[in-house]
């Protein structure tokens, strides 16, 4: 009926064992067989199990959230189009908030970079304007 398992073969899982009575069960978290670390059938490991709330290890690569690109041309644009780099600041924060990325603090130094140039740029165009105002005026006197 069956053959006896060769010796570098380990015996198939629908085989009764060996030498052993037909009703005979095993008891709970014992080995089937009565050997030591032989199993009926063998099962790959799995992952160990996160509490709940917590996160899982990061995913391999090209599986993790990286760094948001908006939250990085925000940065960029406050230096080289300060209007540009206020858009994009608060588009990357609306995305950081509903995807989980990194780069909270790039979006938030691009808002604060990018308000501050475009205050000293509205300041110098003001004052540009008030010079040229000033300097158009003869100082009120008519010849």
């Amino acid at each position: 009926m069956s053959q006896p398992p060769e010796p570098d073969q380990p015996p198939s899982p629908y085989e009764p064992p060996p030498g052993g009575q037909q009703g005979e069960q095993p008891a709970y978290g014992q080995p089937a067989y009565g050997q030591p670390g032989q199993q009926w059938s063998q099962q790959p490991p799995y992952a160990p199990q996160v509490p709940y709330g917590q996160y899982g290890p990061p995913g391999g690569p090209g599986g993790g959230s990286g760094t948001n690109v908006l939250a990085i041309l925000s940065l960029v644009f406050a230096f080289v189009f300060a209007p540009a780099g206020i858009a994009l600041g608060h588009l990357a924060k609306r995305q950081l908030r509903a995807s989980g990325e990194d780069g909270e603090q790039l979006a938030t130094w691009g808002l604060i970079l990018s308000y501050i140039f475009t205050g000293l740029f509205l300041l110098a165009c003001c004052g540009w304007l008030a010079l040229a105002v000033w300097a158009g005026s003869d100082g009120g006197t008519s010849t």
